[in-house]
C-alpha cells in the first residue's frame, strides 16, 4: 500500500496506523495524525490505512 508518513512516499504491507509506525521503524513514544485527524494510541491498531493516506508522526524532543 503506497501512503505518506510526513511528506515522504512509502510503500507498506501494513493495514494500519501501528503496523505503519512499526514498519516504518518509529519507536518510542509518538503522537499521530492520519489525513490530518489526531490518532490516539489506543486506537493506532484498529485504524485502518487507505492507499494515499497521509500519516504525519510526531515525536516529543528535548532542548535547551
Amino acid at each position: 500500500m503506497n501512503i505518506t508518513i510526513n511528506g515522504t512516499p512509502h510503500d507498506l504491507i501494513a493495514t494500519n496506523v501501528e503496523g505503519a509506525l512499526s514498519e516504518a521503524g518509529f519507536t518510542g513514544k509518538v503522537a499521530t495524525a492520519l489525513n490530518g485527524a489526531f490518532v490516539p494510541k489506543g486506537l493506532r491498531a484498529t485504524t485502518p490505512l487507505t492507499e494515499g493516506a497521509a500519516l504525519e508522526v510526531l515525536a516529543p524532543m528535548q532542548g535547551g
